[in-house]
């Protein structure tokens, strides 16, 4: 039986398009000899699957997205969705690398094949904050050697995002990722932080430090408001370096109104 609970199933076109474009810069994606891709509890509909292989096959033509659901009747209404896809009356390409089925947190794939990435988005929010890390354990050790889990959560929009890059080693690094226009403070995102960080908000907490010193960064640089938002948002990044937090990443991440931290700097005490 497939390991974990059915999730609400949320899905809209687009909401993961802010991870996607992150998966996109991994270096198991251009170097892995099988880039398969898993889509975990893709929700009620194929279509962030859909989305996630269009954006992927722009730099690996190679790459295969397998979806996986723990509901049965979502795996038949992805598969049904798809062979309208192969009949070319969607926007996809018929011939997408694209395939669904039954699976949990075990991430079954045959034939003995091992992901290079596991994309978990809005999965763990209903858990309890312990049992996150079996979880990612039991994930992570489906993957290939170097892949990757990304686990995180958004709105129901994808305006406000963040991840955590899980390896071998453990978890690496946490990424936010914000729509600049209209923003009001980046702290927002502790709304949709992943599950192991959304309770942790809180005094004495790191990762409560940093929403503390993003929002006093993106206030000092409000007299670059007028050049624009992203302009705003790569001066608070750059002040947030300068204040001695790790950030990693360049210039032309910031502007996506992304940035990540390692993991070591914002985990639980």
């Amino acid at each position: 039986m497939p390991i974990g609970t059915i999730t609400r199933g949320t899905t809209n076109t687009n909401r993961l398009r802010r991870v996607d474009r992150f998966l996109q810069t991994l270096p198991v994606m251009r170097t892995a000899a099988d880039p398969l891709v898993v889509d975990l509890g893709y929700g009620a509909s194929a279509v962030t699957s859909l989305e996630l292989h269009a954006r992927l096959r722009k730099i690996r033509p190679d790459v295969e997205v397998l979806g996986l659901e723990i509901d049965k009747d979502r795996v038949q209404r992805a598969t049904s969705q798809l062979e309208s896809v192969r009949r070319g009356e969607t926007g996809f390409p018929a011939d997408a690398r694209v395939s669904f089925a039954r699976g949990g947190f075990e991430v079954p794939v045959h034939d003995g094949r091992r992901p290079a990435v596991i994309r978990a988005f809005n999965v763990l929010r209903q858990y309890d904050e312990d049992q996150v890390a079996d979880a990612w354990g039991l994930m992570v050790s489906r993957l290939q050697p170097h892949g990757v889990l990304v686990e995180g959560t958004c709105d129901e929009i994808g305006r406000i995002s963040s991840w955590v890059s899980v390896t071998a080693d453990g978890p690496r690094s946490l990424t936010i990722s914000l729509r600049l226009d209209e923003l009001d403070r980046p702290s927002i995102v502790a709304e949709r932080l992943p599950k192991a960080l959304i309770h942790r908000n809180v005094s004495g907490e790191r990762i409560a430090l940093l929403m503390t010193e993003l929002d006093r960064q993106w206030q000092y640089s409000a007299p670059l408001a007028p050049y624009g938002p992203v302009q705003r948002w790569i001066a608070t990044v750059t002040g947030l370096a300068t204040a001695g937090w790790p950030v990693f990443g360049t210039r032309a991440r910031w502007r996506l109104g992304e940035l990540t931290v390692p993991w070591d700097s914002v985990a639980p005490n």
